[in-house]
């Protein structure tokens, strides 16, 4: 009993004011979503499940799987990829996503390595609260091949809307890296 109630002084709420001390996360108590606490401020509402309860994370347990839009299937590919695909002109593998108001970036891989995250070393930079620092790595080998691999991000790589450690990636196929959905487009 004396560890439950400890553990009910541990729940914060959506618009409660909270000062932490360090940097670090909070979990949705309802679904396991990771949500930054990088400065001092009111807690904002789940982005995945809109829960108000959020509970301070530990090295020693490890949240639930985050319930996300992805998890249910992959979401079909928006009519705006139909249109980045007929405006590259040159072969090769390359990620598009939407950045929204109508407007998409496309990113041509090269061979190696390419890091995706929050971190200004990222080759791919989103500096948004649910993409970890080091979230992910794409690599395309010499022989045209690509992988993606989850680089221990708190929230998890999706692929196709399944959580995965990794994963061959082929045209078509659908990163979910934190709220960003990225596509593979090969030419």
């Amino acid at each position: 009993m004396a560890s439950e109630a400890s553990a009910r002084t541990d729940i914060h709420h959506t618009g409660e004011a909270i000062t932490i001390a360090q940097p670090g996360s909070l979990y949705c108590v309802d679904c396991g979503y990771a949500v930054s606490t990088v400065a001092t401020g009111s807690l904002p509402e789940c982005p995945a499940c809109g829960g108000e309860s959020f509970r301070r994370g530990s090295i020693f347990d490890r949240p639930k799987a985050p319930k996300t839009a992805s998890m249910e299937g992959p979401v079909e590919a928006a009519e705006w990829l139909d249109e980045v695909r007929a405006e590259i002109d040159q072969a090769g593998s390359y990620l598009a996503f939407d950045e929204g108001d109508h407007e998409y970036a496309v990113v041509r891989l090269e061979t190696g390595w390419t890091r995706i995250g929050r971190s200004r070393t990222a080759d791919l930079r989103f500096d948004d609260p649910t993409v970890s620092r080091r979230h992910a790595l794409v690599v395309l080998t010499a022989g045209g091949n690509l992988r993606a691999l989850d680089d221990r991000s708190l929230n998890g790589l999706y692929v196709n809307g399944e959580r995965v450690d990794w994963a061959v990636l082929s045209d078509g196929d659908e990163l979910e890296v934190g709220r960003y959905r990225l596509h593979v487009v090969q030419a």
